[in-house]
């Protein structure tokens, strides 16, 4: 077995076509506060592991839930994944002070994004 290493979810976002709708069922449903703007932020939540991961709810021409997982070398994961049946949508970029990302589907089309802090 290779060198193992924490592969965590950090991050998630749900994507909404009606996107008040979704923002009333999600605040109904689970009792998150969801902030206002085109990124409207979710907290993470209580009761999870600390600090668990936050998330956020936007307008989009689809619904949908991209998962965003950190991993150690985001060059070779998205090589790997490429190797495994992904299609690249974004290559990597890098968030000015902050973390690097690609944007990638898995083999059946789902979206997932790729996070090297």
């Amino acid at each position: 077995m290779a060198d193992d290493w924490a592969r965590p979810v950090v991050h998630w976002e749900i994507e909404a076509v009606d996107v008040e709708a979704q923002r009333a069922f999600y605040a109904d449903l689970f009792n998150w506060e969801i902030g206002g703007g085109p990124i409207m932020e979710i907290p993470a939540g209580i009761g999870g592991p600390e600090p668990g991961p936050g998330g956020h709810l936007r307008q989009s021409d689809r619904s949908g839930v991209t998962l965003y997982v950190q991993v150690r070398d985001l060059g070779a994961s998205v090589a790997k994944a490429t190797e495994l049946g992904a299609t690249v949508v974004v290559e990597r970029f890098d968030i000015p002070g902050g973390a690097s990302l690609a944007f990638i589907t898995d083999p059946e089309g789902n979206p997932l994004t790729l996070v090297q802090q």
